[in-house]
């Protein structure tokens, strides 16, 4: 279950407050406030890291298989992506796909094949088997995204997702 308690952490009162105040006291010539939100973006992160982990484990998977299911699942039928173009979408080197591929593979969810436009070009595809575990896994998982921001309003989290945007760099 999910540790954080992030609705009653808003003043000073978590690690990062006592952080900032101790640089405060410190080096009084420093102003440790970017802090205030970096600190606390990287706790949360890691905490929800951790929970989302935890849900992918429900269904037998990693974070890094479950990303892969979920860009083979958002490709639409039929639910097939080149290797290139699956490293893409999940974000990591095609190295990292290809390993996150061959254990897909061998728990039998996705297949590889020859693309039938192009001989010398591959496919990875989702098994019946897999898109029926990545239909199951998905709404789980955005359950536990809707646990993990319950303790702000449908404003607070539109504001958050606004703020943040501002802050992504893709």
């Amino acid at each position: 279950m999910f540790r954080g308690n992030y609705a009653g952490r808003m003043g000073t009162h978590d690690r990062v407050g006592t952080f900032i105040e101790q640089w405060r006291r410190e080096r009084p010539d420093l102003d440790p406030s970017p802090m205030a939100v970096i600190g606390r973006m990287r706790r949360i992160s890691d905490d929800f890291t951790s929970e989302l982990i935890r849900n992918y484990r429900r269904f037998g998977l990693g974070e890094g298989e479950f990303d892969v299911l979920c860009a083979l699942r958002r490709a639409g039928s039929p639910f097939a992506l080149s290797p290139g173009d699956l490293a893409e979408h999940t974000m990591v080197t095609a190295g990292a796909t290809s390993k996150r591929v061959d254990r897909l593979e061998a728990a039998g969810l996705v297949i590889r094949s020859q693309r039938e436009d192009d001989t010398r070009g591959r496919i990875v595809e989702l098994t019946p088997e897999g898109r029926a575990l990545i239909d199951e896994a998905y709404p789980a998982h955005l359950q536990t995204e809707r646990q993990l921001l319950s303790s702000l309003s449908d404003d607070e989290r539109s504001q958050l997702e606004r703020l943040l945007r501002k802050l992504v760099r893709d």
